[in-house]
C-alpha cells in the first residue's frame, strides 16, 4: 500500500518540535500517511538528535520519533524563513508546536494569530504546564513534571524514590495530542470547523495519576511506595525463585486466589483465614501473606512456577530486562519488529501498536537534519538560484 492510500493521505502537518512529546505526536500521524514536515533549526536541527550516539551514530530518542517525516531547516528569526514557514502553513492542515514558553507568541505563530490567518488550519500547542494560568512562563521537562504530578513519589521502594524509566509525561502528552488533532481532523471534515489542540505534559500526566488521586483524597492516605508490590491489590509482585530468578504474579479476584491458596500453595484453609478473606483484608495483611508466598517460590524454579500458574488460571511473568524483551518470543511470531533506514544504516523499529485491518503501517526513514529541504522549497515555486542563496545566507 502506498502512502496515497494509508488512512491520513492527503494530511499535511507543519511542525517546529524537538525533543519527545511533539515529534511522538507527529509521529504516529506520519505512520498513518500524514506529511509531517518538521522544522528544523539550520545546522543542528532538534536538539533531540544529540541526546546520545547510540544507534549508529545517532540518537535513540531521535531514531525513534522521527520516521516517515521530512526534515526542512529554516532560520526563522530571519523574514525569508518566515515567509517560507508560512507557504507552508497556508497549505498545510496541523501545525505542531512545542516550543519554550512564549516563544511561538514571539514569533507571532501563536493559536490567535494562526486561527485568525488561517481558519482551517488545527494549531495545536504541547506546553509543561499549560499557556494560562501561574506556572504558563515555566519551562518543563518530564522528570519535573513526574516529581510536580507525585508519581515519583509513588514509584520506588519504601526506602528511596524513583523516576518512571520512560519519558512518562512526554508520551502522554504526545498521545493527547495525537488524539487530540485525530479529533480536530475529524470534526473538521464533519462541520467545516477547525479546533485547536492545546495539550500541557502536568495535566496529561495528572490524567494518569486519576487513581492515586482519588485514593489519597478519599483514604486519607497516599498509596504506598513497594517497588515491584502493588499497592492495592495482594499477592501482587515479584518473588525470588529457586534458580535466581525473579516471577510476578497477580491476584485479581476472589476465584482467582481461592486457587492459588488450593492449587498452588497447597493452603486450602488459607482461603477462609479472616487475614486474606478479602482484598483489602490482604493487602492490611501483606507482611504475612508474602512470607507465605515467598517460601512457596523459593522451592520451585521459574519456569515450573509460571507452568503452575497458568494451569491454575493466574496470570504470571518472569522479570525481563531489555534485552530480553528485545528477544521476547510474542514479538517474533507477530512480525512486529521492521527495518528502518536511518541515514547510513538501517535498525530494527516496532510496528505501531493500533494495527487498522488490511492497512499496513508506513516505516519510511529517519531523515537527515534538512534532508529535504530543497526539495520543499522547489515544491513551493523556488528556483535553485533562490535555494542557493538562502543556503549561504544560513536561512536553511
Amino acid at each position: 500500500m502506498t502512502v496515497q492510500q494509508l488512512p491520513l493521505s492527503g494530511i499535511t502537518v507543519v511542525s517546529l518540535e524537538q525533543a519527545v512529546a511533539a515529534p511522538y505526536a507527529t509521529r504516529q500521524l506520519a505512520d498513518l500517511g500524514a506529511r509531517v514536515i518538521k522544522v528544523e533549526r539550520p545546522g543542528e536541527g532538534d536538539f533531540a538528535r544529540r541526546y546520545d550516539t547510540t544507534v549508529h551514530g545517532h540518537s535513540s530518542y531521535f531514531v525513534w520519533l522521527n520516521r516517515s517525516k521530512e526534515s526542512l531547516t529554516l532560520d526563522l528569526k530571519d523574514p525569508r524563513g518566515m515567509e517560507i514557514l508560512h507557504q507552508l502553513l497556508d497549505g498545510a492542515d496541523v501545525f505542531v508546536q512545542n516550543l519554550a514558553p512564549g516563544a511561538a507568541d514571539r514569533l507571532g505563530l501563536g493559536t490567535d494569530a494562526l486561527t485568525d490567518r488561517y481558519p482551517r488550519l488545527i494549531p495545536c500547542t504541547i506546553s509543561g504546564y499549560g499557556t494560562t494560568g501561574p506556572w504558563a512562563d515555566r519551562k518543563s521537562y518530564d522528570l519535573l513534571v513526574q516529581c510536580q504530578t507525585g508519581l515519583v513519589s509513588l514509584t520506588g521502594t519504601a526506602d528511596e524514590t524513583a523516576r518512571v524509566g520512560i519519558s512518562v509525561a512526554d508520551i502522554a502528552a504526545g498521545m493527547y495530542a495525537y488524539s487530540g488533532i485525530l479529533t480536530a481532523l475529524y470534526t473538521r471534515a464533519t462541520t467545516g470547523r477547525a479546533h485547536p489542540v492545546e495539550v500541557s505534559l502536568f495535566e496529561a500526566l495528572a490524567e494518569w495519576m486519576g487513581q492515586p488521586a482519588n485514593y489519597t483524597r478519599y483514604g486519607g492516605s497516599q498509596p504506598a511506595r513497594l517497588g515491584t508490590q502493588h499497592a492495592t491489590i495482594a499477592p501482587y509482585g515479584a518473588y525470588p525463585t529457586a534458580d535466581g530468578k525473579q516471577v510476578l504474579f497477580s491476584i485479581q479476584n476472589e476465584r482467582e486466589w481461592a486457587a492459588l491458596c488450593r492449587e498452588f500453595l497447597g493452603r486450602p484453609e488459607l482461603v477462609a483465614d479472616p487475614r486474606f478473606a478479602t482484598g483489602s483484608q490482604r493487602v492490611a495483611h501483606r507482611a504475612e501473606l508474602n512470607a507465605i508466598v515467598a517460601e512457596r517460590l523459593a522451592r520451585s524454579d521459574a519456569e515450573e512456577i509460571l507452568k503452575d500458574l497458568e494451569e491454575i488460571g493466574v496470570a504470571g511473568a518472569g522479570v525481563n530486562d531489555v534485552a530480553a524483551f528485545l528477544d521476547h518470543p510474542v514479538l517474533a511470531a507477530r512480525g512486529r519488529w521492521q527495518e528502518v533506514a536511518v541515514p547510513g544504516a538501517t535498525v530494527q523499529a516496532l510496528l505501531p501498536p493500533a494495527d487498522l485491518a488490511g492497512v499496513p503501517a508506513r516505516m519510511d526513514p529517519v531523515p537527515d537534519v534538512g534532508e529535504h529541504t530543497e526539495a520543499i522549497l522547489t515544491g513551493l515555486g523556488r528556483t535553485r538560484d533562490d535555494i542557493e542563496a538562502l543556503r549561504a545566507d544560513a536561512v536553511i
